[in-house]
């Protein structure tokens, strides 16, 4: 039988009620002639609550014991939904992400997936089994509970999926696919029909949450379709993210994100002479932390500025070792400014189209919203302003572009 790879969120089993429909969802994907992996984030807000607690006790908890707390979210999830599917005669076997054979580096916190070694999973299968999998976890190459990150369960579903040959992952999430902006904050976002892989991944790396970009980025290398749809409405289509189709390319602009969560670090007075800025950022990435834009200034009187985005929970473990690395690269002052936002435009028909970068300006100049960094690639323009400034920023380019009319794609 095909195999059939279904992902779901926090949000989608959030509470026994929540956990009834999905099971009665894999049950009737049973039903019709396919083989079904379930992977299952924690319900709700289990992971943020235990996280919460750990810094309660510890403001930086060990990194070996936090991965043992935050993976329990995802057993109980797994659990429950196995005795719901069970409950209703369908035979269901629940598995970690060790039990699973899913093999990952050994930074807790961060792990990179490294293998997968589906046998026992292809075994509970072929014994006519549902399959769940408690996503976000695995085990290291010593032997190690660790986590996959934020959004880490759409790389264990990607990661499962691409290993076992399944011809589709399906992503259920609380909302109706990908859409052009955050619903949320631009009420006229549109559903994207098809997207793909390049565009998803930027707007996954920009801030829209749907997707982890990690997960897209495996998804792409694979060629495995992933299809984006609502927990809590079986007849909206979704959205498919899959290898561009020539008759895509007359898309201009796929959609906007807004990233809240990134801070900006400055050194000032840094010396303009070969090797800083090499020096600094392995500094920087000493410590673990992911930059994201850079801006240097012009040089004067042989020293310039330099400034980069990072995520902020990132840049909270740099501070404790900004100052040492500000005296390693002889830099005058250095400062962090948590009040910055990055809104980014992304669309792979932008990269033959002029103009685009000046349009995206002008909407916010006009606006009244300055820009502090600018980031480009051949399909995505990055725009830093004030976080104050950041949904109206968001409103205003979603506008500009016409991305309010209809679907998508």
């Amino acid at each position: 039988m095909p195999i059939v790879v279904q992902k779901y969120g926090g949000t989608s089993v959030d509470g026994v009620e929540r956990l009834r429909v999905v099971a009665d969802r894999v049950v009737e994907a049973r039903d019709a002639g396919n083989d079904v992996i379930v992977v299952v984030s924690a319900m709700g807000q289990t992971t943020d609550d235990l996280a919460r607690m750990a810094k309660d006790i510890a403001p930086e908890p060990d990194p070996r014991e936090m991965d043992m707390l935050l993976t329990a979210g995802e057993r109980i999830a797994m659990a429950l939904l196995g005795i719901a599917i069970n409950a209703r005669g369908c035979r269901a076997a629940s598995y970690t992400g060790s039990q699973a054979g899913i093999i990952t580096d050994t930074v807790h916190g961060q792990a990179k997936i490294i293998e997968i070694r589906p046998r026992r999973i292809l075994e509970a299968l072929e014994a006519g089994n549902v399959v769940i999998i408690a996503g976000f976890q695995g085990l290291s190459s010593a032997y190690e509970i660790t986590t996959l990150g934020r959004g880490g369960s759409d790389l264990t579903a990607v990661a499962m999926a691409s290993a076992v040959g399944a011809e589709v992952c399906e992503i259920y999430t609380d909302v109706g696919g990908v859409m052009t902006a955050d619903p949320r904050i631009v009420p006229e976002a549109r559903l994207i029909e098809r997207i793909g892989y390049d565009d998803m991944l930027e707007l996954a790396a920009a801030g829209a949450k749907v997707l982890q970009s990690r997960s897209v980025e495996l998804a792409r290398r694979s060629g495995l379709r992933l299809h984006v749809r609502s927990s809590f409405d079986d007849e909206a289509p979704g959205t498919w993210v899959q290898e561009v189709d020539d008759d895509m390319e007359d898309v201009l602009i796929s959609g906007v994100a807004l990233e809240t969560d990134e801070a900006k670090v400055t050194f000032d007075g840094v010396p303009d002479t070969p090797g800083v800025a090499a020096a600094l950022f392995k500094a920087v990435a000493s410590v673990g932390v992911s930059v994201d834009m850079i801006v240097q200034n012009v040089s004067h009187d042989g020293a310039t500025d330099l400034s980069f985005t990072a995520p902020i929970a990132d840049v909270a473990s740099l501070e404790s070792t900004i100052g040492g690395i500000a005296q390693q690269v002889q830099a005058r002052n250095w400062s962090v400014d948590d009040g910055v936002a990055k809104v980014s435009l992304v669309g792979a028909g932008m990269k033959s189209q002029p103009g685009v970068a000046a349009d995206m300006f002008d909407a916010l100049a006009t606006e009244g919203i300055n820009i502090e960094m600018i980031s480009t690639s051949p399909i995505r323009i990055s725009c830093v302003v004030r976080k104050a400034d950041a949904e109206r920023a968001l409103r205003v380019v979603h506008a500009r572009f016409g991305l309010d009319g209809a679907a998508v794609g």
